[in-house]
């Protein structure tokens, strides 16, 4: 008889811990981003947008983060799978949800199996795809 150890799921604290980190990128940066953290089933942990960014961003950090989820990829890897001749060209308007094919979303793994997913939005696609990388190595 084989034994399932229960992994352990994606907390509160550990989206603090990403949320924190991702911002802290940011700050260094100097680049001001909203920053939202889902569990593995798709629900919110956690949401920071900082005062002076963007409106849209709050918008496009959940969508990062809910394309990461459902891809178990980061986004950056999806964008060119989105463009006309790629094999997702449909796909962004094939579905009624709310995918987002820009960098800045990461899937969080524990133990090997996707526990969630962070979104980064506000600055350009690829400071928000190293924001999103910094939180995730960060919990790891």
């Amino acid at each position: 008889m084989s034994t399932t150890i229960p992994l352990a799921p994606l907390t509160t604290q550990d989206a603090e811990v990403l949320v924190t980190a991702a911002r802290r990128a940011a700050d260094a940066a100097k680049v001001t981003v909203s920053v939202t953290v889902l569990d593995a089933g798709g629900h919110l942990l956690a949401f920071r947008r900082d005062d002076r960014a963007v409106l849209i961003s709050g918008e496009t950090s959940t969508r990062k983060a809910y394309t990461a989820l459902q891809l178990d990829a980061p986004t950056a890897d999806l964008v060119d799978l989105v463009k006309p001749e790629g094999p997702f060209h449909s796909l962004p308007t094939a579905l009624d949800k709310p995918l987002l094919f820009i960098a800045g979303g990461a899937p969080v793994h524990r133990d090997g199996r996707l526990i969630g997913a962070i979104g980064v939005g506000g600055g350009a696609p690829e400071q928000d795809h190293g924001f999103a990388i910094a939180a995730v190595e960060e919990l790891s």
